[in-house]
């Protein structure tokens, strides 16, 4: 069985963005478009209504790039559960208040039990002090939460799934 995996827009964004001016974007594009190239197929994708939403924004030519990479995933729902989740992850600080649609996205893949959260985001999501607090606040609430990651750390070599099966 292949581990399912949440791609919040920053993945989606970096797939099909020109190449970025700034050296780390850059890099950060490469990487994310590489992982795409050689590593999705080990995966079941997964977006949400959020994601959707937010590639909605910006220049016309990369809207339409994002949404028809995202018409192939299946779409996860915002739900009652998704929501308190998300409040809880903002009102006990994981999470910065100003940063709602992050809690969003941790509490969408948390919720719908996927086991990765594929995210540049490492501000306000893949940031080591941040995880910690997400675990804590998503186990607090009964929900094993995923492991949050960026592409250039999630890669399947077969060899995992070897030692499980």
């Amino acid at each position: 069985m292949k581990s399912k995996i949440y791609l919040e827009t920053t993945i989606i964004s970096y797939c099909v963005a020109r190449p970025s001016r700034d050296l780390i974007t850059a890099a950060h594009q490469q990487i994310t478009q590489e992982w795409w190239e050689d590593q999705k197929q080990y995966f079941d994708l997964y977006v949400s209504e959020l994601v959707l939403q937010e590639s909605q924004m910006g220049d016309a030519q990369a809207i339409q790039r994002r949404l028809e990479l995202l018409a192939s995933f299946p779409l996860l729902q915002l739900t009652e559960d998704a929501a308190r989740l998300a409040q809880a992850l903002l009102n006990a600080k994981a999470v910065p208040m100003k940063a709602v649609g992050d809690a969003l996205h941790v509490a969408i893949a948390t919720v719908n039990g996927m086991d990765y959260l594929l995210t540049w985001n490492m501000k306000h999501i893949a940031n080591a002090m941040v995880r910690n607090a997400i675990n804590v606040v998503c186990r607090t609430y009964g929900y094993e939460p995923p492991i949050i990651c960026t592409p250039e750390e999630l890669l399947e070599t077969g060899e995992i799934n070897d030692v499980e099966g």
